[in-house]
């Protein structure tokens, strides 16, 4: 190629079509400005506002004071917030799985036609409507000992009385009781939307060649639903690690701390002890867990979908 090539200008057309996008290029970046600005404001900002004062040792109304990664090893040395951990995660195990498996049920129940099948529905989901102070409250005046409704349903039916939430051995499953009666709608209609669009075909193919219902669901029906149950899986795990306000309203972190999970140690520590340092660093763990877990949750999301 000649050397005076590269000096000759470029195609009319090709000049013309780099000049209308870098205008609008310009064009665009006022209407990204005022989304990023929101973003920074609102997340990005308090994020490292938190990771800054994690490095600090602040009690609210005293001196801040440098200790850089102080906070982090106290608190994998605190046994309270070991304990804090371990609750979190029986906790939400048992209010991942339940949900999912009753959810699961429920959509496979609600899938098939029969008369007001509508009206059940609608009845499945109220739940989900209420808030979580509204429920927490409702719930515990059914936990009471001796004027809870609870307790006297057991005993029409000659079963000695529950403690419930008033005792450290029956607080967190009775806890996580209210919390499958409350999201539990919430996986059935993910669940079910996921079988409204499943394809009827295999279903007919399947039928021809014999197959039984159980083994239509085992090799047709749950394949086909996996991607729709990881996405409620997700769901489920996230809410139920972040689990707070139920918690809170109705036991306090008690009896003692038998139902003390990380979001409640975390309020102690910010709101009761006003060691926000300390709070912060709890933040930041809290949220790397989360991000790790989310994380493989959303890598075996990829998985499933590619399989």
């Amino acid at each position: 190629m000649p050397d005076d090539a590269a000096a000759l200008p470029a195609p009319r057309g090709l000049s013309d079509a780099a000049t209308r996008r870098r205008n609008y290029a310009r064009r665009y970046a006022w209407f990204v400005v005022p989304a990023a600005v929101v973003v920074v404001s609102v997340i990005v900002f308090p994020w490292l506002f938190t990771l800054y004062v994690s490095a600090h040792d602040w009690h609210l109304g005293s001196a801040r004071r440098f200790v850089g990664f102080d906070n982090y090893v106290k608190l994998f040395g605190d046994a309270r917030f070991g304990w804090a951990m371990a609750r979190t995660l029986y906790y939400t195990l048992l209010a991942v799985v339940l949900p999912m498996v009753l959810g699961i049920a429920a959509a496979l129940a609600f899938h098939r036609k029969f008369p007001l099948r509508g009206l059940a529905r609608t009845v499945f989901i109220l739940p989900m409507m209420a808030t979580p102070v509204a429920v927490a409250l409702v719930w515990t005046l059914m936990f009471h000992p001796q004027l809870g409704v609870l307790n006297w349903l057991l005993a029409q039916v000659g079963i000695p009385p529950s403690m419930w939430v008033y005792a450290a051995d029956s607080v967190i499953p009775t806890l996580v009781m209210v919390e499958v009666w409350h999201w539990t709608p919430l996986v059935m209609l993910l669940i079910l939307g996921g079988l409204a669009s499943l394809p009827v075909d295999p279903y007919e193919a399947a039928k021809i060649d014999g197959a039984n219902a159980w083994q239509s669901f085992r090799h047709i029906t749950l394949p086909l639903l996996m991607p729709f149950i990881v996405v409620a899986l997700i769901i489920r795990t996230i809410d139920a690690l972040k689990a707070f306000d139920t918690i809170y309203v109705i036991t306090q972190g008690g009896p003692g701390q038998a139902s003390e999970t990380i979001n409640i140690f975390l309020y102690l520590q910010a709101f009761a002890f006003y060691n926000v340092g300390y709070a912060s660093a709890v933040v930041v763990v809290f949220f790397a867990i989360i991000l790790a877990l989310a994380a493989l949750l959303l890598w075996t999301r990829e998985r499933v979908k590619q399989t």
